[in-house]
């Protein structure tokens, strides 16, 4: 377990929730184009130069809510005990972190805003530098090496890559069970190929 985070890293955190939050709630509202950087600064409470100092475009903002999301996923996967076998700890982290992210508001602007074509390349650069951190998570692990053993690059990106799946077809259909199960459904397809 890492240190409790001092005042100032949960001051910079709470500024980067409430500028991610406030261009998820913007763009949702007014459609991404229709948001300027400065309305979601404004929208915060902060200064322009403080936008910048955490994002580099409204869109990234938008997606920081999905980056933080994957990012406590690979920590939860991480922190799972360590005789677990590998889908089952993807499983509890999986469980853990995805459901309790993303509330029905969250939801209403996921879905506003899923087909957002300027959104998906950010989404995408989310979802890749998380699958390195996991192929590294799942490396440690089973006790190899990331760069010679084949095995924790393909789960990984078997396994974000069936996330996105999974979510985007939750958040695009009318489907409503909780995302829960559709997780026990994303490792029961991958266990037959993926257990180790």
């Amino acid at each position: 377990m890492g240190r409790p985070a001092g005042l100032r890293e949960r001051k910079k955190l709470a500024t980067r929730t409430a500028l991610a939050d406030a261009a998820l709630r913007l763009c949702a509202e007014r459609g991404v184009d229709g948001v300027t950087v400065e309305q979601v600064a404004h929208e915060a409470g902060v200064s322009l130069r403080t936008f910048f100092n955490y994002f580099s475009s409204k869109e990234e903002a938008v997606v920081a809510g999905d980056v933080a999301t994957a990012e406590a996923f690979v920590l939860a996967f991480a922190a799972r005990p360590a005789g677990e076998p590998v889908l089952e700890a993807l499983r509890h982290a999986l469980v853990d972190i995805v459901p309790e992210r993303i509330d029905r508001t969250r939801l209403a602007r996921l879905r506003a805003l899923r087909r957002t074509p300027s959104l998906l390349p950010h989404v995408m650069a989310a979802f890749h530098a998380q699958e390195r951190a996991l192929a590294d998570a799942v490396a440690d692990r089973v006790g190899t090496d990331p760069d010679t053993d084949l095995y924790p690059a393909m789960l990984a990106a078997a396994v974000m890559a069936t996330l996105r799946v999974v979510v985007t077809r939750w958040l695009d259909t009318d489907d409503r069970r909780p995302l829960a199960d559709l997780v026990d459904v994303l490792v029961e397809r991958l266990d037959a190929g993926f257990a180790r």
